[in-house]
């Protein structure tokens, strides 16, 4: 089962541990308190005084942990690290949050508090979450939370279900079965299939259903009404095929959608607030970025020079689509040589392309090649989240093969984004076609929040340097 938070739909286990781990952080916060300042719990009444005045402070300390937590990634499903890069990632986290909750105390001196009290109680919040996750893992049985899930239909469209091999994507749901629909070409082997003895309703009560997926190939013939309308009133949630995917998979199928669910299904909303708010979260973030990595900047520029001579560029322009479908020239540290396109033809980027120079291939490891495109973000070429902006050669030859590529183009380009955070580096027209899943994904349901979510979590792909090409 999965609830749907800040434009993600997460696992309900992941979103119990997060909860789980909030209450666990503010004890720790009072122990913490307890531990520098020795309060008595004889005096009863002395200390509920001081439990309620510190609760704001002991929340505060919560939120910034979980928050650092999700920005390194130890929160996601997809999470395929090694022990050791967990621990890495937790002290990256501590740092973090040590960070913020320094600088939230300073801008609120209202909430100041000891020092000590927050050096001990992110030294013992780190332990204590490992310690809750063994336990948690080890207890609670991850079926508990998953959806019965049953398919009405047996076809092609069904078996893109079967075909989910990432454990991830199969975390939120067991399949109950598949049922064969009316005049149905069955696509899947016989074991998988449900006796209907009795009509759909009765079937959902036997198996303890929780959710009717439909999948059925052709909607025209046999299409079950009565019997979907009777399991709704029940209770049983009816979903449509490409619903169920995008809810399971974090993106947009391209091989179950009909133009019609484009249009009628929930999401691909725009107006003036959240252009509104969207510029302003750009303006916001790109002015703290660009004070904070301006040193680095410079060094980045003296070191291109000293490398390819004084008189080398150190900019790099390259003519990108973005919004409607309007170009414009983005602006990247320059970390190829300078006859890297010498004919002038576009080429994709390769791991070990030997055009990249020395200084080229640290600063695209550490994505400080990218650190230019806030001149574009400013200028409103791009957001800071969003898809990624394409040559143009390689949108004429895309538009032309891929349904539906041209509506990454309803939203402003972004220096990052969820096909960055949830797909590799792409360099094919097969990664392109990956990539659009996800980007359509972000499409539908951009909103504020959404794009908050991505620049916490764009902190672990930045840091960790995953993708980096």
């Amino acid at each position: 089962m999965r609830i749907r938070v800040l434009g993600q739909y997460l696992q309900t286990t992941v979103g119990a541990l997060a909860l789980t781990e909030c209450v666990v952080f503010v004890a720790t916060f009072y122990g913490a308190i307890m531990t520098r300042f020795g309060l008595n719990l004889n005096d009863l009444q002395a200390f509920e005084r001081a439990v309620g005045l510190l609760l704001p402070r002991a929340i505060l300390f919560s939120v910034v942990m979980v928050i650092s937590l999700l920005a390194f990634g130890l929160y996601s499903a997809r999470q395929r690290a090694p022990v050791a890069g967990l621990f890495i990632r937790g002290g990256a986290a501590l740092t973090v949050a040590v960070s913020l909750m320094a600088a939230a105390l300073y801008i609120l001196p209202g909430l100041w508090i000891d020092r000590g009290v927050v050096a001990i109680a992110a030294l013992s919040a780190i332990p204590a979450a490992a310690l809750l996750r063994l336990f948690f893992y080890r207890v609670v049985d991850e079926n508990l939370f998953k959806r019965r899930v049953l398919i009405y239909g047996s076809g092609t469209h069904a078996t893109a279900i079967t075909r989910l091999r990432r454990r991830s994507d199969r975390q939120g749901f067991l399949i109950v079965g598949f049922v064969q629909a009316a005049d149905e070409v069955c696509a899947l082997p016989s074991h998988q299939l449900l006796d209907m003895q009795h009509n759909l309703i009765d079937l959902c009560g036997a198996r303890r259903v929780d959710e009717v997926v439909v999948a059925m190939d052709d909607r025209r013939r046999g299409f079950p009404t009565e019997e979907l309308l009777q399991c709704r009133f029940r209770g049983v949630q009816v979903t449509e095929l490409p619903t169920f995917l995008e809810r399971e998979t974090g993106r947009v199928r391209m091989d179950v959608i009909r133009p019609s669910w484009m249009i009628f299904a929930d999401g691909f909303k725009g107006g003036a607030l959240r252009m509104i708010s969207s510029r302003a979260l750009d303006l916001l973030v790109s002015s703290l970025i660009l004070l904070s990595a301006l040193p680095v900047m410079l060094l980045t520029a003296i070191a291109i020079k000293l490398e390819d001579g004084w008189r080398a560029e150190v900019f790099y322009r390259q003519k990108r689509v973005g919004l409607a479908g309007r170009t414009f020239y983005i602006l990247k540290f320059r970390s190829m040589r300078m006859d890297a396109e010498h004919n002038g033809s576009a080429v994709w980027a390769q791991r070990g392309d030997p055009r990249v120079t020395q200084v080229g291939a640290l600063i695209r490891k550490l994505r400080i090649d990218e650190l230019p495109q806030i001149l574009n973000v400013f200028r409103g070429c791009m957001s800071f989240v969003g898809p990624r902006p394409e040559r143009p050669q390689f949108v004429t030859e895309f538009a032309e093969k891929i349904p539906y590529y041209v509506l990454r183009h309803c939203v402003k380009p972004g220096i990052t984004g969820w096909a960055q955070l949830c797909y590799p580096y792409g360099s094919s027209e097969r990664d392109a076609l990956e990539k659009l899943q996800y980007d359509l994904y972000y499409v539908k349901n951009k909103s504020l929040l959404f794009d908050l979510a991505i620049l916490v979590q764009t902190v672990e792909v930045v840091l960790l340097g995953k993708g980096a090409r």
